[in-house]
């Protein structure tokens, strides 16, 4: 269990407003990210502005070289779901 997973849920279970606790950059491979793509802080604040929910976690991937970021959501009304991001083009992957 990661520390920011901890965090979330020390504070979901005190009932208290939820904290921001997505994963470190210094977690997320630069190496393996190309120079064209997007940031992990530019792809999070993509899916908060685009979804008016808080990221709590993030993770890169690579499936079968496509670069992909999955951001775990939470919504200010306590939904969570997954959502994943190409890396290169900002646009969501089922």
């Amino acid at each position: 269990m990661t520390p920011g997973c901890v965090l979330l849920c020390a504070v979901a279970a005190l009932g208290a407003a939820p904290l921001y606790a997505a994963t470190p950059s210094s977690e997320v491979p630069q190496q393996g990210r190309a120079e064209h793509e997007l940031t992990r802080e530019q792809a999070s604040a993509l899916v908060q502005t685009r979804y008016g929910a808080r990221v709590v976690r993030t993770d890169f991937i690579d499936q079968d070289g496509r670069h992909l970021y999955v951001f775990r959501l939470l919504s200010a009304a306590g939904k969570v779901w997954i959502v994943r991001v190409d890396a290169r083009t900002g646009t969501e992957v089922p």
